[in-house]
């Protein structure tokens, strides 16, 4: 998926197209991945190849014909094409199926969860610990950085980061950055009202204020690069808390002590975590919520962190949460059959021929020995195909035991790293 509009958005589309003809072929649309005020974005597959995925944002038609949010957006995407954190844009086309207007669209390349599903679909306080483990914290935080240092060395703001603008990519294993439609090159801020509520740094706020007001400003007192900071440090405070922060954020209280919140928030969600890493993790954070803007640090500062240093293991949560192209099933084989050779074979020609009913397998390990042992790692041609397996086979039963699959990086597998995940 691409960019994900918030539902329940003032002004709704009409019913969604079904189809798209795009550069001469023709695209069915297979679902409705998000809708905003000025767009919606569709998931498409084409006609010719059902595996060929893509995402298309249409943009609501202009009546006066200046399309601002499509040229906008397609002109910053254009300009920072590229880096591997930022969504992919193939192409731009116009949709002549609807009646009436045409539309502009935006091809770009299928991203999958966003972190705003992430935080719905966290242990969120049943276990013992809130919000996500620091192994999936660590990788958003450098994906996002590494977007933003990118992003800020071209001059660009992004100006609207928030969990719904951070996509996982099932093929590529990272977080990329998506919705340039508030950008602007700092120094030259075209957008009178910037970030969204709950992200918003606090200079932002006095400025949308201000805009409202109808008090003009000048061009250089536009917002600077240390907006998209505020905001990253509130999205990982989040993740670690498993909290929503808006209410939070708004409160007298964090304006007249925002580090003394930070702080209790660590102190009240840290069991069971390493305590050098947290302490390093919340001292990152407090360091992009400086109300100063010029006192927050910046994307380079806060990848010298030795938050970054510190090698962890995923959670078999995380495993769960976000798709790659390779499986992992737990629960199938008794280490008694991994020691005879024939029976080893025989179950590593059933695990294929089953496995190959949900795609294509490139690639099928048992291992014998731990890291991994009696487990079965799968990696199938692309991510749609081991999301359908792992969908279908999670909960089935052989030989009377219950399946458990999960995930697993496609890098680590590839180097034969396996990992002892942390339960």
């Amino acid at each position: 998926m691409a960019h994900r509009g918030p539902p329940g958005a003032a002004e709704r589309h009409s019913a969604a197209p079904v189809l798209f003809e795009i550069f001469g072929e023709i695209w069915a649309v297979r679902s409705r991945l998000g809708q905003g005020v000025s767009a919606s974005v569709y998931r498409v597959s084409s006609g010719r190849a059902a595996a060929t995925a893509a995402a298309v944002k249409e943009f609501r038609a202009d009546p006066q014909g200046v399309d601002y949010g499509y040229r906008k957006e397609r002109s910053v995407l254009e300009d920072i094409q590229g880096h591997k954190n930022i969504v992919t844009l193939y192409g731009v086309f116009t949709n002549h199926s609807r009646v009436g207007a045409a539309t502009r669209c935006l091809l770009l390349e299928l991203l999958d969860v966003s972190v705003s599903d992430l935080l719905v679909r966290s242990t969120g306080g049943t276990g013992p610990q809130r919000g996500h483990s620091l192994w999936l914290v660590q990788h958003c935080a450098r994906d996002v950085l590494e977007a933003l240092t990118f992003l800020h060395r071209e001059g660009y703001v992004h100006a609207d980061l928030k969990p719904r603008n951070i996509l996982w990519s099932a093929d590529d294993e990272c977080f990329k950055l998506v919705d340039f439609g508030l950008s602007f090159k700092e120094g030259n801020q075209d957008v009178k009202y910037i970030q969204t509520d709950g992200y918003r740094a606090p200079e932002a706020e006095l400025q949308n204020g201000l805009a409202q007001a109808g008090v003009e400003l000048d061009g250089d007192s536009g917002c600077t690069a240390a907006v998209d900071m505020w905001s990253l440090g509130i999205v990982l405070l989040e993740m670690f808390s498993g909290i929503k922060l808006k209410d939070t954020v708004r409160s007298q209280k964090w304006k007249d002590n925002s580090a003394a919140i930070v702080d209790q928030l660590f102190a009240t969600n840290s069991a069971a975590r390493p305590a050098i890493p947290v302490y390093h993790l919340r001292d990152l954070i407090k360091s992009m919520l400086l109300s100063e803007p010029k006192q927050r640090c910046t994307t380079e500062t806060a990848l010298l962190s030795p938050f970054f240093s510190i090698p962890f293991a995923p959670h078999i949560e995380d495993l769960v949460l976000l798709p790659t192209p390779v499986l992992r099933l737990l629960n199938l084989i008794d280490d008694s059959h991994l020691h005879n050779e024939e029976e080893y074979e025989d179950i590593l020609e059933d695990m294929k021929e089953e496995c190959q009913k949900y795609g294509s397998v490139v690639s099928l390990l048992i291992p014998k020995e731990n890291p991994g042992k009696g487990q079965v790692f799968v990696e199938y041609a692309n991510s749609s195909d081991s999301k359908e397996a792992q969908r279908l086979l999670t909960g089935r039963t052989f030989d009377g035991k219950f399946v458990v699959a999960t995930f697993y990086p496609l890098s680590a597998y590839r180097r034969g790293y396996l990992y002892q995940t942390v339960q």
